[in-house]
């Protein structure tokens, strides 16, 4: 039942998880699988998996032993402080898709070795200041799809782990300076499906090695210059579905390892001389997983000259060719910028552009 994917964590998948669906096999197949209002307990060598679906209240006199704990699709709008009291070797608690308004600041407290807090589908406004001084350990925390329309940067504090954050779909509109100072491990960000119109400066100082930024689908205009600057291992960049209508000519520099590109989707028209020349061939090295310029609304001509190079020697990862395309001026409008130019190395959709007639 996890809400995150397991392909994006950088944990994985977690061998607690497989055993729990390996054993909910087993007593399916036997007929023995309780009734949706029950927990299901499974030992194993490694402790206890407890899985709860639907449960009127949250459980107690949890086995001592319980390392996985998922509490799910409930009607629960809150914890007690003491929820967790007896399970200190808690590894995992998945907590999705409940009614969760409101977390006690304790509530983390009694399970130091937590590391995995999945609190997708849920009602949450903000969390305590202090809930995650004791959570050392963790590594993995989804806040994904609940109400979190602003964050303070006091919230995180206590995560030196932490390498997995997804803040997606809780319609943020702002994100507070500092947001990710402290939060030097992390390596996936996934901000996407939010309302961002602006992003603070230096957003992404405190990381040391981000390798995924997901920020699709919010309200994006513009892009400072140096954002991704203090990030030259970024490996992925999500940008699709913005409001983007230019881009600084330096926004790329540094970025020789990014093996994904997506900014389709945007208010494009044309770009800046040398943007992408520090991404693909022939300055490092082929995109692994491709990149995305389509549906933008291209202006064909000489503006775009230094960027239909790069494509002619980057085609090969490039995604949804046709519905790359011009819109303008009128005489190519919906013609694929790469049509009829391979010829010729480009000069013969050089010379359209500007002779049109």
């Amino acid at each position: 039942m996890l809400s995150y994917s397991p392909e994006q964590s950088p944990e994985g998948w977690h061998p607690s998880r497989t055993l729990f669906l390996l054993a909910l096999s087993v007593a399916w197949a036997q007929g023995a699988l309780p009734s949706p209002k029950e927990c299901l307990i499974v030992s194993s060598a490694n402790g206890s998996t407890v899985s709860c679906f639907s449960p009127a209240r949250f459980p107690s006199d949890l086995p001592a032993d319980t390392f996985h704990l998922a509490v799910e699709f409930s009607n629960l709008t809150s914890l007690p402080a003491a929820a967790l009291q007896g399970v200190r070797g808690l590894q995992e608690l998945h907590l999705s898709s409940n009614q969760l308004e409101a977390l006690e600041a304790e509530l983390l407290q009694p399970v130091p070795a937590l590391q995995v807090l999945d609190l997708t589908r849920n009602a949450l406004c903000s969390l305590p200041e202090g809930l995650f001084h004791q959570a050392s350990a963790l590594h993995t925390l989804v806040l994904k799809e609940n109400q979190l329309r602003g964050l303070q940067a006091s919230w995180l504090q206590g995560l030196k782990a932490l390498s997995f954050l997804d803040l997606s779909g809780n319609g943020l509109r702002a994100l507070p300076p500092g947001l990710l100072a402290n939060l030097s491990a992390l390596r996936t960000l996934d901000l996407g499906d939010n309302q961002l119109e602006t992003l603070p400066p230096g957003l992404l100082r405190g990381p040391l090695a981000l390798e995924r930024l997901h920020l699709e689908r919010n309200r994006l205009r513009a892009l400072a210059e140096d954002l991704l600057w203090p990030q030259p291992g970024l490996r992925s960049l999500f940008l699709q579905e913005n409001r983007l209508a230019s881009l600084e000519a330096g926004l790329f520099r540094g970025l020789k390892g990014l093996d994904m590109l997506d900014l389709s989707n945007n208010s494009l028209s044309s770009l800046p001389r040398g943007l992408c020349a520090p991404l693909g061939r022939p300055a490092a090295r082929d995109m692994e997983d491709g990149f995305d310029f389509s549906h933008n609304p291209w202006l064909c001509g000489p503006n775009l000259h230094d960027f239909y190079l790069w494509l002619l020697d980057n085609q090969h990862k490039m995604f949804s060719r046709e519905d790359t395309r011009c819109a303008q001026p009128e005489a190519l409008k919906g013609k694929p910028l790469l049509e009829g130019a391979s010829s010729q190395g480009g000069l013969e959709l050089g010379w359209a552009w500007e002779n049109p007639m």
